[in-house]
């Protein structure tokens, strides 16, 4: 199946309470859609895999009466992430879960409704096609995949079983975010021709990898999952994993630049670029174990002559832009800056104009980042299971948006600036082709 962009666009995007925020090409998709739409009333049960920072931050969402939803089982590799995730859900209300360790005993129970999954980034798309092959409904946090293999597959997988896939970059949830979005699509600042996405933090340095024996209490293969067996390396089952190298991470671009990059391209409303060039490389703590670029530059040239700009620094702290975080769009008549906590409009002149302060607590930096936004995330998820809301982020959209990430990785790794089929998303550079994919350990790869 190529990544065709007219078919993605046909199944379209719409935001909360049916706010049309997205692209202009696209067309609103009915929540009723789906398959296996339940009723208002019936309960929603639910998995939840992946226990560290971001997966807790998942009790407050469940335990919620309004939402009536209620915890069949919590699943992770880790007995210790088990115990502590445990502890966080019962607190917050939560019914007393099922642990389990393998996902796959999970999908078997014809009880379980939906999954959220919160993995590291090599399970995402993996997990998320087994779940929806088991006819369950998935909130896959970002990245939705680990490579362009897997954009395609899970979109697939998602027409074929007929499931609701949500992607969790929660600020399309943001009602700031759509009300700003929904502005400059009627015209606020005039034509937009340019967006600027950034993100800086102060990550130290970790440690070189080094054999080690595998702790008690990880079970290793199933952390491995899809990916190729390898020796265990001490420390990599905890968030380090992100920078030790491509065979669970996707470096900061799938991390992070995910988030911003989506609200830029839903701004301009365009969808896969046509040039992607980057400069990247590692540049602080030359010498320790981080294997990934920590700095990158990337920009993508889209259809029409828009531009979308990622600055990311991963380790050099410095408020470039004075903020950690965040989106420029630049127009004809004026600009505005869009984050997590709000936006600001400014004339040509660079006066402020207009400052929208968000009313949601949601945090902006760090991996168990939550708050008003997220839940209203989790809780569209399932109002779109019901049938009484549209997805604020379906896959198709988020898919698009993560193929920007990959492009820049692949560029990143090969070392090339490149040219992209904006119509399949095929790339015009064969060694850049050969990171399409990835190695799977044997009987991983999802398939219909």
């Amino acid at each position: 199946m190529s990544f065709d962009r007219r078919n993605v666009l046909k199944r379209g995007v719409v935001g909360v309470a049916g706010v049309a925020v997205a692209s202009h090409h696209a067309r609103a998709a009915s929540a009723k859609s789906y398959g296996r739409i339940m009723g208002s009333n019936e309960r929603i049960h639910v998995a939840v895999q992946g226990l560290g920072g971001r997966g807790r931050s998942f009790a407050g969402s469940i335990g919620n009466p309004a939402n009536n939803a209620e915890l069949l089982y919590l699943c992770d590799v880790a007995d210790s992430r088990l115990e502590k995730a445990a502890r966080v859900f019962a607190e917050k209300g939560c019914s007393t879960p099922v642990m389990e360790k393998d996902v796959r005993n999970i999908l078997a129970d014809e009880r379980v409704d939906a999954v959220i999954m919160a993995t590291p980034d090599h399970w995402h798309a993996p997990g998320a096609c087994m779940a929806m092959a088991a006819g369950k409904h998935v909130y896959v946090e970002k990245p939705c995949s680990h490579n362009m293999h897997e954009n395609e597959l899970i979109v697939q997988f998602r027409d074929h079983y007929k499931c609701v896939v949500q992607m969790g970059n929660q600020q399309r949830s943001s009602l700031e975010t759509q009300e700003i979005i929904r502005a400059l699509h009627e015209g606020l600042i005039g034509e937009m021709y340019k967006a600027t996405t950034f993100y800086v933090n102060k990550r130290g340095s970790v440690p070189r990898q080094q054999a080690k024996a595998v702790p008690a209490g990880l079970d290793w293969n199933l952390f491995q999952g899809p990916a190729p067996r390898k020796e265990y390396v001490g420390g990599v089952e905890n968030y380090i994993w992100h920078w030790y190298g491509w065979d669970y991470g996707t470096a900061e671009m799938g991390n992070n630049a995910t988030h911003e990059l989506d609200i830029a391209r839903w701004a301009l409303a365009v969808d896969l670029p046509e040039e992607v060039s980057v400069r990247s490389g590692k540049h602080q703590y030359i010498e320790d174990g981080w294997e990934m670029y920590d700095s990158m530059e990337a920009r993508f040239e889209f259809e029409g002559g828009k531009v979308i700009e990622w600055d990311g620094q991963s380790r050099n702290g410095y408020p470039k832009y004075g903020r950690g975080r965040g989106t420029i769009i630049y127009g004809a008549s004026g600009s505005v800056f869009v984050d997590r906590n709000g936006y600001q409009v400014f004339g040509l002149d660079g006066k402020l104009v207009r400052d929208s302060k968000s009313k949601d607590k949601e945090e902006g930096m760090g991996v168990t980042a939550g708050g008003g936004m997220s839940e209203r995330h989790v809780r569209n998820f399932f109002a779109a299971i019901r049938g009484e809301e549209a997805l604020a982020s379906p896959i198709e959209q988020g898919a698009v948006s993560q193929a920007m990430t990959h492009y820049a990785n692949i560029a990143a790794r090969t070392g090339k600036n490149f040219g992209v089929d904006s119509r399949t998303g095929r790339i015009f550079d064969r060694d850049a082709m050969q990171l399409w994919s990835r190695e799977y350990e044997p009987g991983w790869e999802p398939k219909i």
